[in-house]
């Protein structure tokens, strides 16, 4: 009978423990995969375009449920205009740190420095 204090582990646990510390495991092993035939290849960029469009088209389609009887899910949506509140925020410190003035923020907004730097200077 075991004690009370000792686990009880699965046997995949036991297998994977043996398998972590075996000698096979810690003998270094050269690099066989060959440069030349697995380029390094820049991830694809997504546009910001596209990506804001495919968010705009999920809020919309999360409205749509929520519109359609879904009475529950409205306070979850609030919330999410919360997220995004805060995700801005989170950009505009960002552009700060890589050097955007409030002058070019509240631009790119449609609204001006003072204001942008009221409404986000708390996030420095």
């Amino acid at each position: 009978m075991l004690a009370q204090h000792e686990r009880h582990e699965s046997p995949l646990q036991l297998v994977s423990q043996a398998s972590s510390t075996s000698p096979a495991r810690q003998i270094p092993r050269p690099d066989s995969v060959k440069a030349g035939l697995t380029a390094k290849r820049p991830r694809r960029l997504v546009e910001n375009d596209e990506y804001s469009a495919f968010v705009r088209r999920i809020l919309r389609a999360y409205a749509r449920r929520v519109g359609d009887g879904d009475v529950e899910a409205l306070a979850l949506m609030v919330n999410l205009a919360d997220e995004i509140d805060a995700g801005i925020a989170e950009a505009v410190k960002g552009l700060r740190t890589w050097g955007y003035s409030w002058a070019e923020i509240g631009y790119r907004l449609g609204i001006t420095r003072q204001a942008a730097q009221q409404r986000w200077g708390t996030c420095n």
